[in-house]
């Protein structure tokens, strides 16, 4: 089947550029073939065996200049020259055992570099070279050397160090000198203090011959302080954010059909309304709905689902799923920024950065700690020069202990380290946590609230009793449906095959039904209530018209998988769970004992659901509200915390903190289990953090630590809070 482009859209013809293509061409192949970039994510690979096995086979392809794996992120990222193409490459790893998937190169860029992480690892080198031949030179001071011969290893010490401090604690005295421009006491001006007055007493004692020099201290302090900043920039890397790899499922480009021609796009240049074709194995690269073509779609790594779902004409698709078994031929809906991918992970990228009460917290408490550093280190050398009748270097070396040990570094890990970990874990869970507050809240629920339809069942409901009633009855009931968005009319109109009858004036009543003039008479589709009819033991709707006894019509509706496990996880976690539906008492009963919930609610309005809500928000209680259509959304913005299926309306995802990405319904109870393990996690590192000064600031001003212990102190409390957070994985 043919499509023509749309006619507002610019043909190859029109573009003027080509007139010059030929002769571009023609420089090209004397220039010889230009090389280009691919990154492959390697979901499975995972040892030095597989990085061998998939560089071999990569380097014996035609046009594969280079290729590199980096294991810890599962890419491989692959010089080429321009007419291999991904799909090729992709091939020639699942034909040795490794599954394969394009990346963008220009979304990856920050990660795929890792420039700052390289950078601090490079000075990370350099100063434990370094330190480790002072220490050498100090052994034999410690051992006795006297006179010249210790001056000479001082001397030797400090040509070493002072080029090496200068160097390595570029970081520290950058981001202080920033600071200071501006009039800021920055956490790094402590630390850039304490580095300068430690090789600085040195260099003094040096050139008067004294006993003691602190190089190896300095180098030391740098080394160590160097090691905690690598690590959290570690800890951060391995919890890499939820915005990350929803992004890196993006794909760079597109085959679009264009007069008949199958022409290959950046996305960039996809345009709502083309066509794109998607060959089985690849990744969907734009929202779109499916023109042509059947196949499977595997939607696992967008929401978590194992099994693939059916494709075929009129199938809504999202940038990131898989096309798994025949071609599809789709029309643009969104691409590029615009996809649904890329809305998601801008969505998750800001809630990561968004400002939590414990962030704010210790953002506050780094402010106020500041300048009491500086406070305490010049009380504590004012005192000492006074106790000691003059010892600079002592008062010094006091004053530079307490710098150094009273650095807030622990407290400014506390709680972003745990956001990024918990992010990330939830997202693998299929849970997206679109509100920055949101996991806080989530700690702090005790009540959950239930839709049903669409919520607790799948939402798809497929009529039963259609065998069982008129022909005529069918009629006014099929041009009813098709005037109606709710899932029960929804399912009717598309089971009931034949012709509609000629009802006009059609009117939607929320919450009730549609209702609509047929020769004069109204006819209504819709409640039991608003219709006049004895409702039946499970879900249906009735059909009333004038002169006759009401129809029903009845429904059937598969739970949603997880639905038993989530509820017994929230009761296992002593969350109180209640379901309210605007479903009928009869179905709402029956449904309610068959999942296990004791405490139910039947054919509640929206307002009497947001009611409800609100009722038990009054009561003290921090109320969860899942659901998923335009009659929950209310009661999702009045409850504390809300989750949405990924498959609800767009009005109740926006009014949702929280979307679940994939049809299981268990993730939730591991989110609110993940969400008060991360919500301790921070607690706990504000309680290591002030445990840390209540016993270290002491000790500093007491002068029983040197500047040397006071590096080896902070760093280990720094530490100690990222691998605290990174329990969490």
């Amino acid at each position: 089947m043919a499509y023509d482009a749309p006619a507002d859209h610019p043909s190859l013809a029109a573009c003027p550029a080509c007139v010059a293509a030929p002769a571009a061409e023609r420089l090209a192949a004397l220039q010889g073939p230009q090389t280009a970039r691919l990154i492959l994510s390697l979901p499975t690979a995972h040892c030095a065996a597989c990085m061998s096995a998939v560089e071999g086979a990569l380097k014996a392809h035609s046009g594969v200049q280079s290729a590199r794996v980096n294991l810890t992120l599962k890419r491989v990222s692959v010089e080429a020259e321009a007419t291999v193409t991904a799909a090729e490459l992709a091939q020639v790893l699942e034909a040795v055992g490794y599954e394969a998937h394009e990346l963008d190169p220009g979304l990856l860029s920050m990660t795929e570099t890792d420039r700052q992480g390289r950078e601090i690892l490079m000075r990370l080198g350099v100063a434990f070279f370094a330190m480790m031949n002072i220490m050498l030179l100090s052994v034999a001071v410690w051992s006795g050397a006297e006179a010249a011969t210790r001056d000479m290893f001082h001397w030797i010490s400090a040509l070493i160090a002072i080029p090496t401090v200068a160097f390595v604690g570029q970081p520290f005295f950058k981001s202080a000198w920033a600071a200071l421009r501006v009039g800021r006491l920055g956490m790094d001006v402590p630390i850039s203090l304490a580095l300068i007055l430690a090789s600085s007493i040195s260099l003094y004692e040096t050139m008067h011959s004294g006993e003691k020099a602190y190089f190896d201290a300095a180098v030391m302090l740098a080394f160590f302080l160097l090691l905690g900043r690598y690590l959290d920039h570690r800890s951060r890397a391995l919890a890499r954010s939820a915005a990350e790899e929803l992004a890196a499922l993006e794909v760079p480009r597109a085959t679009v059909l264009q007069d008949g021609q199958e022409v290959l796009r950046p996305i960039a240049q996809v345009a709502k309304g083309d066509l794109v074709l998607v060959r089985p194995g690849g990744r969907m690269p734009v929202d779109g709905v499916v023109m042509a073509g059947t196949s499977e779609v595997d939607r696992g790594l967008l929401t978590g689902e194992s099994l693939p779902a059916f494709a075929g004409p009129g199938l809504v698709v999202s940038a990131g799923e898989v096309n798994l078994t025949g071609p599809l031929t789709l029309r643009v809906t969104a691409a590029g920024r615009e996809s649904s991918l890329h809305r998601m992970a801008d969505l998750v990228a800001v809630a990561e950065s968004a400002r939590t009460r414990y962030t704010t917290l210790a953002e506050r408490a780094a402010r106020i700690y500041s300048p009491l550093v500086h406070i305490l280190s010049f009380s504590a050398f004012a005192f000492w020069l006074w106790k000691t009748g003059g010892d600079v270097r002592f008062a010094v070396n006091i004053s530079a202990a307490v710098l150094i040990i009273t650095c807030p570094c622990a407290l400014g890990l506390a709680v972003p380290a745990v956001v990024t970990a918990a992010s990330g874990k939830l997202f693998r869970k299929g849970v997206l946590i679109k509100n920055g507050t949101a996991l806080e809240r989530l700690a702090e629920v005790d009540v959950v609230v239930f839709d049903k339809t669409g919520t607790l069942t799948l939402g798809a409901p497929m009529p039963s009793n259609l065998d069982r009633v008129s022909d005529a009855d069918k009629a006014v009931a099929l041009a009813l449906a098709k005037g109606s968005s709710h899932p029960l009319a929804m399912a009717l109109a598309c089971g009931i095959s034949g012709t509609a009858a000629a009802v006009s004036d059609l009117r939607e009543v929320p919450g009730y039904g549609i209702e609509g003039q047929l020769n004069g008479q109204t006819v209504r589709l819709g409640r039991a209530l608003w219709v006049g009819a004895a409702e039946v033991g499970q879900t249906a709707t009735y059909l009333a018209v004038a002169g006759q006894d009401p129809v029903a019509f009845t429904f059937t509706d598969q739970i949603r998988p997880g639905t038993e496990a989530a509820i017994a996880g929230l009761t296992l976690q002593g969350k109180r769970i209640k379901l309210v539906s605007g479903d009928t008492e009869a179905a709402v009963r029956a449904f309610a004992a068959q999942v296990g919930i004791a405490d139910w609610v039947a054919s509640a309005l929206p307002a009497e659901k947001a009611a409800i809500v609100r009722e038990l928000g009054d009561q003290g209680h921090k109320v969860l509200m899942v659901g998923d259509g335009l009659n929950d959304t209310a009661a999702l913005a009045a409850a504390h915390v809300s989750i949405s299926p990924a498959q609800a309306l767009d009005a109740a995802r926006v009014a949702s903190d929280i979307v679940l990405l994939g049809r299981d319904l268990s993730a939730i109870a591991d989110a609110t289990r993940i969400a008060k393990q991360a919500t301790k996690r921070m607690v706990e590192n504000f309680q290591i953090s002030a445990a840390y000064n209540v016993i270290a600031v002491p000790l500093a001003l007491m002068g029983a630590a040197t500047p040397l212990a006071a590096a080896l102190a902070m760093s280990l409390s720094s530490i100690t809070v990222s691998l605290n957070a990174l329990r969490l994985r």
